[in-house]
């Protein structure tokens, strides 16, 4: 009953996380009363969202895509020795607003989840092992999230780590971190103290 054209938003907005279809009509209209400017202005960042937007090559944040490495990893007051592991790039800047980490990142691009399909070697584990040698790693930092397959991801991390670099000093954010909570959506506060109380494995 609704115009094509209203439709249409209604079931592209639908494909974003969270949006259920209530939710997504509501937008739809909101944009239909609003000015154009801001549906222009949606939609051009959208346009230019994939060509403007890359992954590091090392640590697989997310980049300008005019940017060679990530800022965080060429930064020469960064300690390289130092590696925090996450398993999404939004992860970095939730640490990054505690101002306490002064190591380098390296994103696995998720968490191990066999009812997903995500499996060890869709992660970037091996970019993270490629990483030990040239920039002389003494610890890595675990910061998967803490649930199931966050702490599947961990403790294969550090079997992987403790058979192939034993010299490496393997820990773990504390767990100051609420179960069933993304690392995104955890306050400074309790990052800070997860960091603070990091243990050896």
């Amino acid at each position: 009953m609704l115009p094509q054209a209203l439709q249409d938003v209604i079931e592209a907005l639908g494909h974003l996380p969270g949006v259920g279809a209530r939710t997504a009509e509501r937008y739809a209209y909101y944009l239909f009363k609003s000015s154009p400017r801001i549906s222009t202005e949606i939609a051009e960042t959208l346009v230019n969202l994939h060509n403007g937007v890359k992954s590091c090559p090392v640590t697989f944040a997310l980049i300008d895509a005019d940017e060679e490495v990530s800022p965080l990893y060429n930064d020469p007051t960064r300690d390289k020795s130092t590696i925090l592991v996450v398993e999404e790039p939004l992860d970095i800047y939730a640490i990054e607003q505690t101002k306490q980490f002064k190591g380098t990142y390296h994103v696995l691009g998720g968490a191990i989840s066999p009812i997903d399909g995500i499996t060890a070697d869709q992660l970037h584990i091996k970019e993270l092992l490629a990483r030990i040698e040239p920039d002389n790693v003494q610890e890595i930092i675990i910061a998967t999230n803490p649930s199931v397959e966050g702490e599947s991801t961990a403790l294969l991390l550090q079997k992987m780590l403790h058979e192939q670099h034993p010299d490496v000093k393997v820990t773990r954010l504390a767990r100051g971190l609420p179960l069933g909570v993304d690392l995104s959506y955890a306050d400074q506060i309790t990052l800070s103290a997860a960091l603070e109380n990091r243990t050896k494995l």
